[in-house]
């Protein structure tokens, strides 16, 4: 059985100043796992109970005591007389308590990815390249919030070299606390876009939330940002710390030339920085995958991977579910990007599939948290599909009629059809479509367009 270091019962009560309740030969036990899903505990595991919208965690409490709990955490007193329990003023705080000090009796470099735009991304790029020479923890699926983020923690073992974790934030003081938590040695920002700013305002309010993440830099930390952002490129130095910059121009930091644009089969490109230089195939379509390649090959060098290693991780990259992950069915061609969406990245998308050969189908829906800005925002993303040669534009909800309005504004030549509701757009999908179409599927993911990859993949065209 796997024991998690150090986190014995006495220290976890230590560490999240609760107060420990059992019998006093059990407090130096040390818990294999931490779990706040009941059903996921398992032996000798610690319940973290939290408090969700609907549904309260305590209630499942003596569930896990039935599945050989050694422990759980509680915001009310138990039955001293039954199972051990710490009693915390907050199991949500305390889960970030507990991650912080596991963190911190690691010896493991974290790797901490924050921006507006393509985290997941480049924390694939980044995770395969470094998994050529190190054993690698990454983020899996969108745990990457003040839940997520302890919850990926806790997963790292004694095997385990690094970790490469996505940072995501709404609001300010969110990346302080999760920056507490992770102590990245290297934080990387991908760039300063449109996203939350219903709460942070403004792109220089985006910035001053996503540079919390410098708040807790390990003392020899490194910084890598993008040289094209004009906001990120203007930082000069962070405590001290210089930031290495990557770029799609020449400059002193990573660059990139001889950008090769494939389509949908991806990008060659050459990636120059000091005196190491190499050509590299990514297969991963779109242009913003230079940038996740440029960030990966400076993590690569900063850890110290050779070039061939850097190389060959890069080629080797897979892209995650619902980011422009490539489907092809036995009569269509899916690009499903549909796990979330901005301007930037909805026009990203747009251009992606404007290189796919035959006929070019777009299902665009909602972009949410754009602010008092986004029905323009939504505006934009329709004048720049305008200017692509794009066959069919499907637009899914209130906010996405703003895409539709300037398609026919602009006098575009696509043909353009709205839907109110995702459920009413299904209903008529599978006639929209032909045999040899390729289909791009995005939205913000509160829209569920997962759903329309699924209806897209059991068509018969």
């Amino acid at each position: 059985m796997r024991y998690m270091k150090n986190m014995t019962l006495s220290n976890i009560a230590n560490a999240c100043n609760g107060k420990y309740y059992g019998p006093e030969n059990k407090k130096e036990t040390c818990v294999s796992g931490i779990a706040i899903d009941s059903r996921k505990v398992g032996e000798n595991f610690l319940f973290v109970p939290i408090k969700g919208e609907k549904v309260d965690g305590h209630a499942f409490i003596p569930n896990v005591f039935e599945n050989k709990a050694a422990c759980t955490l509680t915001e009310h007193p138990l039955d001293e007389s039954a199972n051990p329990f710490i009693l915390v003023e907050s199991c949500a705080q305390a889960l970030k308590d507990l991650a912080e000090y596991y963190r911190s009796v690691l010896d493991i470099k974290v790797v901490g990815i924050a921006g507006s735009v393509g985290k997941t991304s480049t924390k694939e790029m980044v995770a395969s390249v470094l998994s050529q020479k190190y054993s690698v923890l990454k983020t899996e699926g969108n745990f990457n919030n003040e839940i997520g983020l302890p919850l990926t923690i806790f997963n790292i073992t004694d095997e385990h070299d690094i970790a490469v974790v996505e940072m995501g934030i709404s609001d300010f003081g969110e990346m302080h606390r999760l920056a507490k938590v992770a102590k990245p040695d290297i934080c990387i920002i991908t760039n300063i876009g449109f996203c939350h700013l219903e709460n942070l305002k403004s792109r220089e309010g985006i910035l001053k939330a996503k540079s919390e993440i410098f708040d807790f830099l390990t003392p020899d930390g490194k910084i890598i940002l993008n040289g094209d952002d004009d906001l990120l490129s203007a930082i000069s130095e962070v405590n001290g710390v210089v930031p290495i910059f990557f770029s799609k121009q020449k400059q002193e930091g990573v660059y990139a030339d001889n950008i090769e644009n494939l389509g949908l089969d991806g990008t060659k490109c050459s990636i120059h920085f000091k005196e190491s230089s190499i050509d590299v195939h990514i297969p991963i379509p779109g242009l913003f995958m230079v940038d996740n390649a440029l960030t990966a090959f400076a993590a690569g060098k900063l850890l110290g991977l050779s070039d061939e290693q850097i190389r060959y991780g890069i080629h080797a990259v897979n892209s995650a579910s619902g980011r422009t992950n490539l489907i092809k069915t036995e009569f269509i061609t899916i690009i499903d990007d549909c796990y979330n969406a901005n301007p930037v990245s909805m026009k990203g998308a747009i251009d992606v599939l404007s290189h796919a050969e035959g006929r070019k189908i777009a299902v665009l829906g909602d972009m949410f948290e754009l602010g008092k800005d986004e029905a323009s925002l939504h505006y934009s993303v329709g004048l720049h599909v305008a200017d692509k040669e794009i066959d069919l534009v499907i637009c899914v909800g209130k906010l996405a009629s703003n895409i539709a309005k300037a398609l026919r504004d602009k006098s575009s030549l696509c043909e353009v059809l709205e839907f109110i509701s995702k459920d009413t757009m299904l209903e008529q999908l599978e006639s929209l479509i032909k045999a040899g179409d390729t289909i791009l599927v995005k939205a913000s993911h509160a829209m569920g367009f997962d759903e329309i990859v699924s209806k897209l993949k059991t068509v018969r065209a």
